[in-house]
């Protein structure tokens, strides 16, 4: 029943993403309508996530927030959805990156490169980052447990030949491309849940005690990797705006925890400007830290 249901959605999803962006937000429009009011996604949960993100901020405040983000919601699930067969035309106009001049200093110096980004506006459309540089591009992420959708997505993402890799596997990625002589940017999402036992540094991100992943901290220092941050900008409906930003020129030897404090409080204030554009039904808080 699984394989007929994903199949079912393949072909839907195969014919009706030949249609425009302007024609599928009008699915986007109905979407939001079912996410937000009825049955609704994750409602509870988003509530309770800015409430406890933003406690300065009004009841209607916060209402106006969770109403903007799901009316971005809908138009992200769109859009992920259109990479099946939006052209290298269209994207490049609709995601643009502001300084490319940086990633080409970079790439010139010969240094590979960690990336810092987030789920914050569109990170699906980052699939059309190997149009502006020549580095190769690695995308670290954690398979789901259902394959097919997995499989689906990971087209997706690669259909402008950025790679893909799972985290358990970076470092081997990286030790293969520096013996074959390839320059490389590997993109880490900075905001994932650490698994339980994979947990062993806490940080104070939105007003709450929160587990990070150090992966970041540890490859860009061990391998002197120059760590840039991805601020994704929504100009309007469709459209985007990357600027790359760097964070540290030479990690290693830095104070522990640098990087990872800084990147964090990058991302925090990346999200207090703009709330509604980060995904607010990650249950980013579901560990709470043992008090000792």
């Amino acid at each position: 029943m699984k394989y007929i249901a994903y199949y079912i959605f393949f072909c839907i999803n195969w014919i009706i993403t030949f249609l425009p962006l302007g024609v599928l937000y009008l699915f986007s429009d109905f979407l939001y309508l079912l996410l937000y009011y009825f049955p609704s996604y994750r409602k509870k949960t988003v509530e309770e996530n800015l409430r406890n993100s933003f406690p300065e901020k009004s009841a209607r405040e916060l209402a106006d927030i969770e109403r903007k983000f799901y009316r971005h919601l809908a138009d992200l699930f769109v859009e992920a959805l259109k990479l099946t067969h939006i052209s290298e035309k269209s994207i490049r106009k609709r995601f643009i990156l502001s300084n490319p001049g940086l990633l080409r200093d970079l790439y010139s110096s010969g240094r590979d490169l960690v990336v810092v980004h987030s789920h914050y506006n569109n990170w699906e459309w980052l699939a059309c980052l190997s149009l502006y540089t020549d580095y190769k591009v690695v995308s670290i992420y954690k398979p789901l447990h259902d394959k097919l959708f997995d499989s689906f997505l990971n087209r997706n993402r690669t259909r402008f030949n950025v790679g893909l890799t799972p985290m358990n596997n970076v470092v081997r990625d990286i030790v293969n491309n520096r013996k074959n002589n390839i320059r490389a940017m590997y993109g880490f999402i900075a905001d994932q849940t650490p698994a339980k036992p994979d947990i062993h540094y806490w940080n104070e991100f939105l007003n709450q005690e929160t587990p990070v992943f150090l992966g970041i901290e540890k490859i860009a220092a061990k391998y002197n990797m120059p760590v840039v941050f991805f601020n994704v900008q929504k100009k309007s409906r469709g459209y985007y705006e990357m600027s790359v930003e760097l964070l540290f020129d030479n990690p290693s030897g830095l104070p522990e925890h640098l990087i990872t404090d800084t990147h964090v409080r990058r991302l925090e204030k990346l999200i207090t400007e703009k709330p509604e554009y980060w995904i607010w039904t990650h249950r980013r808080w579901k560990h709470k830290r043992e008090m000792t």
